[in-house]
């Protein structure tokens, strides 16, 4: 039997975490393990030893340290832990920061509980999981940007369609339904694609292929 992902929440508002913590009590791969409602505290305890998370959802906007402040941090103590930013926070300035410091995700709050659940499986699997807002504005600052000579293994045909799906906020299962191809066909292809690019997440796959030129 596959264990749990246990999750630890960061997040000020009780009720939103309340909300969060009952939709996920009866998923059979993953719990609420743990909930804070300030950055120093869950560190506090990271420290002390007394947690280990598999994946932590982080709010930006939090009483004292912030959610961006506290991110590297949190890497730096769990290297192996993934990190989902969820928040009202969509400014530009905010995702930038989070993915440049190495967030596995970035969700805003007005995403469904199911959007969650499924950022959480996608992240966990190896992927990585962006609002669809956040996936275009990444998108259109690329663009503008441009591109270099192309280099290193090119991208298949189907590759290439699937990281464009990647970079419109598509998650796996959509990006199946889409092109009529299984979960774990997508899984595989984008493992190939973060391969060949050399990068971690979608976001970087994303950005090495601008900057590549290998989009029209």
């Amino acid at each position: 039997m596959t264990s749990r992902t246990r999750i630890m929440l960061i997040e000020d508002h009780p009720k939103y975490r309340k909300v969060i913590e009952m939709a996920m009590q009866h998923e059979d791969d993953m719990f609420i393990g743990s909930m804070f409602g300030a950055a120093e505290v869950a560190l506090r305890n990271i420290r002390e030893g007394k947690n280990s998370p598999d994946l932590i959802l982080l709010d930006l906007n939090l009483p004292g340290m912030s959610g961006l402040e506290a991110l590297p941090l949190l890497k730096s103590l769990l290297p192996e832990t993934k990190i989902i930013i969820l928040t009202q926070s969509h400014q530009e300035s905010d995702v930038l920061a989070a993915i440049q410091q190495g967030a596995d995700g970035y969700l805003l709050k007005k995403s469904t509980v199911s959007q969650i659940k499924e950022a959480v499986r996608t992240v966990m699997a190896g992927g990585a999981s962006l609002d669809g807002n956040v996936a275009q504005y990444i998108l259109h600052k690329l663009q503008k940007k441009k591109p270099e000579v192309k280099t290193g293994k090119p991208l298949s045909e189907r590759e290439l369609q699937i990281l464009t799906l990647l970079s419109e906020g598509l998650l796996k299962k959509e990006i199946g339904h889409r092109l009529g191809i299984s979960y774990g066909s997508v899984a595989t292809y984008i493992r190939r694609i973060y391969e060949k690019l050399n990068v971690l997440n979608a976001a970087q796959a994303v950005n090495k292929a601008h900057r590549l030129g290998l989009f029209d």
